[in-house]
Order: structure tokens, then sequence, then C-alpha cells
């Protein structure tokens, strides 16, 4: 089911299936900022990734002696979650552990997100709950993905993004076939804090970039209006396009965790950027999309 919030500047669209974006259109001129989900490139918008980010080396992950299988992201973003609260200008969902989530994660778990409208701004809330009594492994993220071109171009050339404070970007790639993450540190040079998008920019690889870099990523059109900017403060984030198809969008992904390298072969409790929650805790971070105006 479809839920709305909205303000005198935004009106979002969230469904309640993967508690996912499925729309934010400004109310000035009713321009629609998110992909729109056409299976022709990829069938999403803006889905939430737990309680696993990436692919797993092999497609199963290793927990107490026993392989279990799990695709690409985990498996919340394909589960129905129960919407809790929600006024005009906010929302929440929730997702627990259950018979069926525990046969291919045996983690007792509550996962709440929430979505809260200020201005032209979303604030994006995770909450992630350890109700049992062992620890609880595990990575979430976020996958928005923004309509670019904008003004009906044939593809992203002339779109810049922004990456504040930064001169250059180091990231890793990844092996397009298996998703695995590369050791291979790269730079991608930037100018006055920007780098072009070209046709094939997004054809090499899903850029992975760790370390806190910025906490700031803005997506600008060729006239240098800021079409969104998200700012976050997680340990990387990724920018990814589906690779040879000239698709019409861009994501940009606050990550806590990440796909396997190649060579991984430890447990679940080793993987890289894994969170662990105690009996008890309570794991809480944002971020936030502000949609800029933009100029036809």
């Amino acid at each position: 089911m479809r839920y709305v919030i909205e303000n005198s500047d935004l009106r979002a669209e969230i469904d309640s299936l993967g508690a996912e974006i499925k729309s934010v259109r400004s109310k000035k001129d009713n321009r629609e900022y998110m992909w729109h989900g056409d299976k022709k490139f990829w069938g999403r918008t803006s889905p939430v990734l737990f309680p696993f980010v990436g692919s797993l080396k092999n497609k199963e992950y290793h927990w107490q002696d026993k392989a279990y299988p799990m695709g690409q992201h985990g498996f919340a973003r394909d589960m129905e979650h129960q919407m809790t609260e929600q006024t005009d200008t906010s929302i929440w969902f929730s997702l627990s552990s259950s018979e069926e989530t525990l046969s291919r994660y045996p983690f007792a778990f509550v996962l709440r997100i929430g979505y809260e409208l200020d201005g032209s701004t979303i604030k994006v809330i995770w909450k992630v709950e350890n109700p049992g009594n062992e620890p609880v492994y595990f990575s979430i993220g976020a996958h928005p993905a923004f309509l670019c071109p904008v003004h009906g171009e044939t593809d992203k050339t002339g779109y810049q993004l922004y990456f504040e404070g930064l001169e250059e970007v180091h990231y890793h790639g990844n092996d397009v076939a298996s998703g695995m993450a590369l050791d291979e540190d790269l730079i991608l040079p930037l100018t006055n804090h920007r780098t072009n998008i070209t046709a094939d920019f997004f054809d090499r690889c899903t850029y992975m970039i760790e370390g806190n870099q910025t906490r700031e990523v803005g997506l600008e059109d060729p006239q240098g209006n800021r079409i969104v900017t998200m700012r976050f403060d997680t340990p990387l984030f990724a920018l990814w396009s589906p690779e040879g198809k000239n698709a019409p969008f861009l994501c940009i992904e606050p990550w806590y965790g990440r796909a396997d390298s190649a060579d991984f072969n430890g447990t679940l409790s080793e993987r890289a950027y894994t969170n662990c929650l105690q009996a008890g805790e309570q794991f809480e971070k944002s971020y936030t999309m502000t949609f800029g105006t933009v100029h036809s």
C-alpha cells in the first residue's frame, strides 16, 4: 500500500512493500525527482538494503558452521512493512524477525524506518533493535535513484556530481559479473569539487567510496542547477547506474556495509563494515535528501 506525506514544498509517496520511497514531487512545479522503476533498466526506486549491503561471496554467508544462501542486498526490500505512525509530514514503518526471516537470517531484530519532511528536505531514519539475547550482525544502506537527465537530453552527459571538500575521490570498483568488491584503489579527479558525467561514466563499475571522505554529494544539471543534495555520515557510499544501459537515472547510496571481496573467506561477523548489536541495544542513523529548484 502506498502512503503520502506532504508539505508546502514536496509530496512524497512511500510503499509499505519495502518501506520504499516511490515518488518525490515538487509542489511548486510538479516535477518528479525519483526514478519510476521501469524494469527495462531497473525495477526499483529507493530500496532499503538490510540485513546485507551488496553481494555475498558465492551468494551465501557463514554463521556458526552453517552456510546460509542470501541474495544481493538482503530481504527487507522485498517484504511488507507495517505502517506504525503517520502525520501529514512524517511516517514510520516496522519490520520484525519472523519464522520466514529466521530461516534465512537466524537473528531476532526490529527494523524501523522513518521519513520526515522539513521544507524541501526528506530525512530518512533507520533504527535497528536487538530484542533477543544474542548479538545481531547486520549491514544497512540506502539506494535512492534520481532522474537524470531531467531536461529531455538523450543521456547524462554534461551533468555533474559535486563532492563537498574534495579535490579527488578515492574509490574501489567491483567486478560487474560477480558483484564482488575489488581492492584496487582508484582515483577520480575533480575540478572545483566536481566531476562531469559522461555517457559511459557508469559502464566501468559501481563506485564504492570508503573512508568517510565527504558528507555531502550533489547532482547538478549542465547549467549548474542543483537537483538533489545528499547529506550523510556513513563510512562509505556508492554511486551507481546500470552498466551499459544508458539508464536515465543514477543512485547516490549511503552505506553501513559493503559487498564481499573475492578473497573473503570469513564468517558473518568478519564481513567488511558489519555492525553488531548486543542484546537490548539499538542502532540509529539517518541521512537527508534535499531537492533543489531545477530550471527548465
